[in-house]
């Protein structure tokens, strides 16, 4: 794990394909490209110089005196790690590059890694090295590292004023759409991921309309009862007339790539559709395919996830007249006879998480804290950690977001968790081992504004999810596609662990080798490979996977690792 660090006294480094607003950096940019527009950029103001910046971009550019610029785009589709090493600041794309040579972990971000699946920024899984968050820049003066955000979301909510038509917002809409995937697309051999979801479908619908080209999709499946959804993929290409590709994962391509897949990555990273996502991308690499269209994005920006419309159900309890609940509803559902009873139970249980505000909420269905910090952690890995730590993180992150709405605060939320610290990097890591370029056409800057203006029920309608964008691309999306519940690249491997032995030994050996570097607890190994595996497979997979990837990881970057 030891590396050459960038010498950074000189040369800058500028990396994606921003497009910048003013005029006259879009034409010092055509003139004489990235790197000069960024200077000039840099030199008129330090401080406001990203947010002149569109698109997926990171750039470090050294300055007089020693001073460094530091920026990466919104969602951090291309990112930027740095360290102080001796009074210089060194930066890099990845944060392997700038680990030391002692493999010095930081424990606290392999807490981070068993809380979230991965390890967000600013932190990284190397002690002195740090990602810079989305939307931030930083500045270095020759001793401390200043970050700050260049961009928050500003949503504008709903309020008296009158609304723009539907029809006019519906327009607008779909041009966007088309624009960003024009801006996107390779021309020369447009192709996309097609999961057969809402945004996949509308990006591979796209594609052939903004480029005037037979778009190529690509789509994986699970021979695995409620796991595959090529029936869906199908549909879509067959209404846009695509030239469609599809593979089914097998127990021996997980067999053959985990190790692969989690090596490539630059910390251990644990979400499990990374996988098909790696087999979908080799699928188009190996069909000539350089460059490939992603529809993440879609379900945060217009209200798609289940838990927003949850979330509204949990928050109705605030309407119950405080006295009421005080004095009649908590105590009956508190008692013990109450809690015995099936439907009193369920009644408490909803009660319990209403009480609890966001996003500490979330916390409920948080995987870790389910299984138990003191069932799953070994005494000297907790004590070496702030277990309190993420949540202060989230917390921090839930009141940034410029808005009075519930659900936009949910939205902006899930624009760093969900989508620049996990469902981004899964799409990067993967199509980079695979050798493809990437873009993700509905994070197009216009559109992402776009959102920001839409009205906040227009996003969430009462219950129903995502309701201006199903209704504005009605009739230009397949009916089976607006009505289907969301699903995308699944993984089915507890199933697989269960009914495949060579997976099932690799998972027990990854575990059993985990158990010796004092993170996880022996006994809860042991009970979760012989005891709640077989019994709940799919439940109980998602720990088995996040654990064996988190080895497999470590075996290959730090295999003498271990807590003292």
């Amino acid at each position: 794990m030891s590396a050459v660090l960038p010498d950074t006294s000189a040369a800058a480094l500028v990396l994606g394909d921003p497009t910048f607003s003013d005029p006259a950096l879009a034409a010092l940019q055509a003139r004489e490209g990235s790197a000069a527009a960024w200077r000039a950029a840099v030199a008129a103001d330090p401080l406001t110089a990203a947010a002149k910046a569109d698109g997926a971009f990171a750039a470090a550019l050294p300055l007089e005196g020693g001073r460094v610029f530091l920026a990466v785009d919104r969602f951090a589709v291309r990112t930027l790690c740095w360290r102080i090493d001796h009074g210089v600041l060194r930066f890099a794309e990845q944060a392997h590059l700038l680990a030391d040579a002692q493999h010095s972990l930081d424990t606290q971000a392999l807490y981070d890694y068993l809380y979230f699946h991965a390890i967000p920024s600013p932190r990284t899984v190397h002690q002195g090295v740090h990602r810079l968050p989305p939307g931030h820049c930083a500045v270095y003066d020759g001793r401390t590292v200043h970050v700050q955000p260049y961009w928050v979301p500003h949503f504008v909510d709903a309020g008296p004023a009158p609304r723009r038509s539907f029809d006019s917002l519906r327009d607008e809409f779909r041009g966007l759409l088309r624009q960003a995937v024009q801006r996107c697309a390779d021309p020369q051999r447009p192709a996309c991921f097609l999961s057969g979801g809402t945004d996949s479908s509308t990006v591979a619908g796209m594609l052939s309309e903004a480029t005037g080209q037979r778009a190529s999709t690509y789509s994986i499946g699970f021979d695995a009862e409620g796991y595959d959804e090529m029936e869906f993929a199908r549909i879509a290409a067959k209404r846009f007339g695509t030239d469609h590709h599809e593979y089914y994962v097998t127990p021996e391509d997980l067999l053959r790539s985990m190790p692969e897949v989690a090596a490539a990555y630059d910390q251990p990273f644990g979400n499990s559709s990374a996988l098909p996502a790696y087999y979908c991308a080799l699928m188009a690499r190996r069909d000539g395919v350089s460059r490939i269209l992603a529809g993440d994005g879609g379900d945060e920006l217009f209200g798609g996830n289940v838990r927003y419309a949850k979330q509204r159900v949990f928050n109705w309890y605030g309407a119950v007249p405080a006295g009421l609940r005080a004095a009649l509803i908590e105590p009956a559902l508190g008692t013990g006879a109450a809690r015995r009873l099936p439907l009193a139970r369920k009644a408490a249980s909803y009660v319990d998480q209403a009480r609890q505000p966001l996003p500490q909420r979330l916390e409920t269905y948080n995987l870790l804290l389910r299984l138990g910090l003191d069932d799953v952690l070994t005494p000297a890995f907790r004590a070496a950690v702030d277990v309190e730590g993420p949540m202060r993180d989230q917390a921090g992150v839930w009141r940034e977001a410029r808005t009075h709405s519930l659900l936009n605060r949910q939205l902006a939320f899930d624009w760093r968790y969900t989508l620049a610290e996990t469902d981004l990097p899964k799409v990067c890591g993967t199509t980079r081992l695979a050798g493809l370029a990437v873009a993700f056409p509905m994070l197009d800057s216009a559109l992402v504004d776009f959102s920001l203006r839409l009205p906040t029920d227009y996003k969430l309608r009462g219950l129903k999810l995502r309701w201006f964008f199903k209704e504005a691309l009605r009739g230009f999306l397949p009916d089976e596609i607006i009505t289907k519940k969301k699903q995308g690249f699944g993984l089915p491997f507890g199933v697989w662990t269960q009914r495949h032995g060579g997976l099932q030994r690799l998972a027990a050996d990854a575990l059993g080798s985990l158990g010796t570097r004092n993170l996880v607890r022996q006994p809860f190994l042991d009970a979760l490979m012989t005891q709640h595996l077989p019994a709940h497979p799919g439940y109980y997979g998602e720990m088995v996977w996040i654990l064996t990837m988190l080895e497999l990881w470590l075996r290959a970057h730090a295999p003498e690792f271990r807590i003292a």
